[in-house]
Order: structure tokens, then sequence, then C-alpha cells
């Protein structure tokens, strides 16, 4: 994502779940199956090119019905997967763990750890499915808050930078 920053907690270990053998359609499932536990329904999944890129749900909250979409970025996981190979921080593996397939295998299996995570916040109450979820909330048609948010911020930049 364009503007993004860019963080590891580890510069000499490889990416997490670099190395995982779970397909993306079996995590999916896993994924849908926890957020179906904290009340999700008409879960679908959207595909670029074949590829599993994103989960949508919605969700009852004390709103209302909203929907709420999970990206993932395949491309941008597999530039990081063939970057580790290169540099040596993973084992060579002649390319079967920098092919796009498997850059979605991994890709899907980080956000359900992420998902995981934010679902034992949400068990400890420490927040709630809707208030982690927020980022992902669609606003308007099929952008999300945070996407939302980006281009506000992109032409306020701009409107400023003109003054």
């Amino acid at each position: 994502m364009a503007g993004s920053v860019h963080f590891r907690y580890d510069e000499a270990m490889p990416t997490l779940n670099y190395s995982t053998k779970v397909p993306a359609q079996r995590t999916i499932a896993e994924i849908a199956a926890m957020l179906v536990r904290q009340g999700a329904d008409a879960i679908a999944t959207t595909y670029t090119d074949q590829l599993p890129t994103g989960l949508s749900f919605k969700l009852s909250t004390p709103h209302g019905p909203r929907a709420f979409s999970l990206p993932v970025d395949i491309d941008a996981v597999n530039r990081l997967l063939i970057a580790q190979e290169q540099s040596g921080e993973m084992r060579k593996s002649a390319g079967k763990l920098t092919s796009r397939d498997h850059a979605a295998s991994v890709a899907w299996r980080v956000l359900k750890d992420w998902v995981a995570a934010q679902l034992a916040i949400i068990e400890a109450q420490m927040a709630t499915l809707d208030q982690v979820m927020l980022p992902y909330l669609h606003v308007d048609g099929e952008l999300t808050l945070y996407e939302q948010f980006r281009q506000s911020e992109q032409r306020a930049i701009t409107a400023g930078a003109t003054t």
C-alpha cells in the first residue's frame, strides 16, 4: 500500500508464517468460523486473478448491521518473501516459498493470527468486535473508514500545501 509504514520486529528473521503448508482456503474457513462465533454473518471472499484477496462480513452493532472488509495483499507478501529469500533471511526454496500461491497462504495465515489476537482482546473485554474492526468498516459504498480517512487526509494535505 502506498504510503504505508513498514515495520519488522526482527530484521534477521523471516516473516511470520513464511513456511506454512496450510492452503489459503483452509485458513479463510478458519477465519470465517472465528468471526461467526463473534456474531458475524453474510461472510464472502473476494478474489483477484483467481486468488483470495479479501474477506467481507456483516456484523450487528449497537447502531445496526454494518459491513466490514479485511484485505489481504498477496503481492506485497510475495515481494517480501522474494526479498527475504534473496537476502538469505529464509532458506532457499527453489521458488516454492516465493510463488504467488504460497504468498497467498502466508498472507492469510498472518491475517488469521491477527484476527485471533483481536478476538483474544475482545474475550478479555478490552474491546468490542466492531471497535477493533473500525478501520475496515464500510462507510462510503465500497470504501472502508480507513480508505476514506486516507483520501480525506491527502486532500487536506494537498489543500494545505497550496495556501
